[in-house]
């Protein structure tokens, strides 16, 4: 293996590397059309406006970093070098080898940022070799496989042996820098000593209550409300949104109540049937409704000194809305088929996602039942109005199912709280928890990216992003052709320089952009103009259509004996003649008939 990069095919670690031009012209002979293919975009960026790739051996990183090192194995002498073109076109030092017996020491693997293999290699040896030893001396370095051969069952295998990824030949070269630059990031991020259960900096700590995490204005207003009213009986109704963390709040008022060593009773008042629900909370007697073989007691009995937590109130009948109100007002049930009362020492705490009043207004829900509901209001605020809580709850929620999955915590990259702090949260703080569970789940290398959250959340992020960079373009009124312009060169930044890429977005044809560019430089240095240009790229252009002078009768008509005035760049147009009918030849005549 050369140091300089270059492949060693063939021979062992220690064999003298192929010189770098020895293979190029067998290279550009065999594997010509898959080089076209694979260079096209590096071409495309050198063309542009754009800055071009870094120098092979600086490497895509920042200054006095060191460039990415990448082991490749690949026994295809013609794609392992189009393969390590590529990759040092990008700046990566790459090392190649054809089997995986010539694999390096592992003091010497741990050096490599991304290990690329084939599946198949060259002495009987395979990828998977590859990555039992790379995971065998470094099991933090990621291993992309390769194969020509692509099925779920391979991806299910190499993925579950725990190669990071898994690539299908014929290979895109786009996939490929892709896939390349994530790994080393994550990569990168694994190496960071950064807890990520540690607030950032100058963040504030979590709650008392480790179950309510928040430190926004709006969630210091329901802790205090909470203080307030948890040492007390009264009867509290929580208001808000759905996911919004409404039966914390209540968990947290018993919590912090006398009452905290007795019973906490939770029901979903819009999930039973009127029926089964008037039984669930007061309980039924022997033989009182068929079924009924023996006698039960209710939630309000059940909760006995502590707290009962009705969800959804709003959903349920009027009927039991009756029978609620003289439970409030009385502090005594009567189970169902019974004809005596039972007195109850229960507080009731009471949570909906509807407005009540509204409810009330249109005959819904009754008022009296509100008005004893609402003794205190607690109102939990949507987790897009307090989006300051987000990092906290990142880390709240990658702790907790860390514990609940019986796996280590893994590290979040900070553009994961960008992109989660950009999306609306529909679902509120539930939502949160379910994306961050299922990131921990497609996490690979032990880190979280912005690649593993849901599509909506990175496209509100990208959205967000367009929508200031378009914002920005036009904050200082300028001119049409200088937002055009503005315009052109974010496309072309986003694009990488890719003219024809970005030909594509801007909706028009790649020439028409070079035209573009022709004529500002021409004005720029007192060239041709735009007629001149057109006619230039028209006569230096053969696929181009060719540039006629329009028809004389496109001119408007004026009076006898008066010519037309000449257009810029056209032959003086003369006065309209009286058209004569011409003798039609016939079939094999010679010419018009005398």
């Amino acid at each position: 293996m050369g140091q300089d990069g270059t492949a060693c095919l063939g021979h062992g670690p220690s064999a003298t590397p192929r010189p770098a031009g020895a293979g190029d012209a067998g290279l550009l002979r065999r594997g010509q059309s898959l080089e076209r293919a694979m260079s096209e975009d590096n071409r495309e960026d050198h063309s542009s406006s754009a800055p071009p790739h870094s120098s092979p051996g600086e490497g895509p990183t920042d200054a006095g970093e060191q460039p990415a090192h990448i082991l490749l194995f690949e026994d295809d002498e013609t794609l392992a070098g189009l393969l390590a073109r590529v990759l040092r076109n990008e700046g990566y030092r790459v090392d190649v080898f054809e089997s995986a017996r010539a694999m390096p020491a592992p003091q010497r693997v741990a050096r490599y940022d991304v290990v690329l293999s084939d599946i198949h290699l060259a002495e009987g040896t395979s990828g998977h070799d590859v990555l039992r030893r790379v995971h065998e001396a470094c099991p933090s370095t990621p291993v992309i496989l390769m194969t020509a051969y692509a099925d779920i069952e391979g991806a299910m295998n190499a993925v579950g042996e725990g190669a990071y990824d898994y690539l299908s030949k014929p290979i895109e070269p786009t996939e490929l820098k892709r896939m390349m630059s994530e790994a080393i990031s994550r990569r990168k991020l694994a190496r960071a000593q950064v807890d990520p259960a540690e607030p950032r900096p100058g963040g504030a700590p979590a709650a008392a209550d480790a179950q309510i995490v928040g430190t926004t204005p709006a969630m210091l207003t329901v802790y205090k409300t909470v203080a307030h009213v948890a040492p007390t009986t009264a009867t509290v109704l929580i208001v808000g949104e759905s996911g919004t963390g409404k039966e914390l709040v209540a968990r947290a008022i018993h919590t912090k109540s006398p009452r905290a060593n007795k019973p906490f009773v939770a029901v979903n008042c819009g999930a039973l049937p009127e029926s089964i629900l008037e039984s669930e909370l007061f309980g039924h007697e022997r033989g009182s409704f068929t079924g009924a073989s023996a006698t039960k007691r209710g939630l309000f009995e059940e909760a006995k000194g502590g707290t009962l937590f009705l969800d959804e109130i709003g959903e349920i009948s009027p009927k039991m809305q009756v029978q609620l109100l003289r439970v409030l007002q009385e502090g005594e049930i009567r189970r169902v088929g019974a004809a005596e009362t039972i007195r109850v020492d229960v507080r009731v705490v009471a949570a909906t996602n509807r407005d009540l009043k509204e409810e009330v207004a249109t005959g819904r829900f009754r008022e009296d039942v509100l008005f004893r509901l609402q003794v205190v209001t607690v109102h939990v605020p949507p987790l897009r109005e307090r989006k300051r809580d987000i990092p906290l709850l990142i880390r709240h929620f990658v702790a907790r199912h860390a514990e609940r999955l019986g796996r280590p915590a893994p590290r979040v990259a900070p553009e994961v709280f960008d992109a989660l702090e950009s999306y609306a949260f529909p679902g509120n703080v539930r939502e949160l928890s379910h994306v961050i569970e299922r990131a921990m789940l497609l996490a690979r290398e032990g880190v979280i990216t912005a690649s593993d959250l849901p599509p909506e959340v990175t496209h509100a992020w990208a959205n967000r992003d367009a929508a200031a960079e378009l914002g920005s373009l036009a904050d200082d009124w300028p001119t049409l052709a200088v937002l055009e312009r503005r315009y052109i060169d974010r496309v072309l930044s986003r694009t990488g320089g890719n003219k024809t890429r970005a030909a594509e977005v801007l909706g028009i044809d790649r020439r028409t952009l070079n035209r573009m560019f022709a004529r500002e430089r021409g004005v720029a240095s007192g060239g041709p103009g735009d007629e001149e240009t057109d006619a230039m790229e028209g006569a230096a252009d053969p696929d181009a259509p060719p540039v006629t002078e329009p028809p004389a009768h496109d001119v408007p008509a004026l009076p006898e004996r008066q010519a037309a005035p000449a257009m810029p760049g056209q032959p003086r147009a003369l006065p309209r003649q009286p058209s004569q009918p011409q003798p039609q030849p016939q079939l094999h005549d010679k010419g018009p008939k005398p």
